[in-house]
């Protein structure tokens, strides 16, 4: 989990900026710490007899959450405003539930967007305060959530933006969809209102991608934006878990260099 700007009353409209003092993913207390917390729930549906493969359930989580971003319905005096509001007010978290048959279609039944991706299902909800998630989610198991990917995923294809994991973390399922959904939050913050609708109206390509070892460190420090782990789970404060590597940020960075 990590923690957010302090966002503008319309979120489409400004976009954070890493380098400031109050950063979208900043491990040090700040002032959001004050704020009323908030989470954004995800859930990925787990049958025991088909379970998802771990790429694809990493990349329909980040998917989700830019799909959420973009809904009419987070923006204005949409029905979800207020509650995006408030979450980017204060840390920016996301837990990953699993859900299987009756818990699964009870997910469904509640407000929220559901994105498929290859074998991977997985809802996104409008953020809840971090000690009131509804009862047929809070019920749901966090843990537990091991995916597999059946073969080595292909390398993603030419001018899809790639988010890039850290290869010296390791990282459970759910840990790391919350992680990418960190990064793909990250770029979409980075890019500009028509960036961010051509991407939209594209549906959202994105590929999730361990990056070599030798190749981490050049992503870290080439201007991408870098998700640093605030450590509430799993991994270390300060950790950087993922780079996001969209095109337009790429070119971008180079050509501040």
């Amino acid at each position: 989990m990590t923690d957010a700007q302090n966002p503008a009353p319309d979120r489409q409209a400004q976009t954070p900026r890493r380098g400031a003092p109050d950063s979208p993913f900043r491990f040090e207390r700040s002032g959001r710490d004050a704020a009323p917390q908030f989470v954004l729930p995800l859930v990925v549906r787990l049958e025991r007899a088909e379970p998802p493969s771990r790429t694809d359930a990493l990349e329909a989580a980040a998917r989700a959450v830019l799909v959420l971003l973009s809904d009419p319905r987070a923006h204005g005096d949409g029905p979800w405003a207020r509650a995006v509001r408030d979450w980017q007010d204060a840390r920016i978290r996301k837990v990953v539930r699993r859900a299987r048959g009756a818990e699964w279609r009870r997910a469904e039944a509640l407000d929220g967007i559901t994105v498929s991706g290859g074998t991977a299902e997985v809802r996104v909800f409008p953020p809840v305060p971090l000690d009131g998630w509804p009862k047929d989610l809070a019920r749901l198991q966090v843990s537990g959530t091991e995916l597999d990917d059946p073969a080595e995923p292909p390398a993603a294809g030419p001018g899809v933006p790639v988010l890039w994991l850290n290869p010296r973390i390791d990282m459970s399922a759910g840990k790391a969809m919350a992680q990418a959904g960190h990064g793909a939050q990250l770029a979409w913050w980075e890019l500009s209102g028509a960036e961010r609708e051509a991407w939209r109206e594209a549906g959202f390509p994105l590929a999730v991608r361990t990056a070599d070892a030798e190749h981490w460190p050049r992503l870290t420090a080439g201007g991408l934006p870098v998700v640093r782990d605030a450590g509430f789970t799993e991994i270390a404060p300060g950790s950087c878990t993922v780079a996001a590597d969209h095109p337009a940020l790429n070119s971008r960075a180079h050509g501040a260099r």
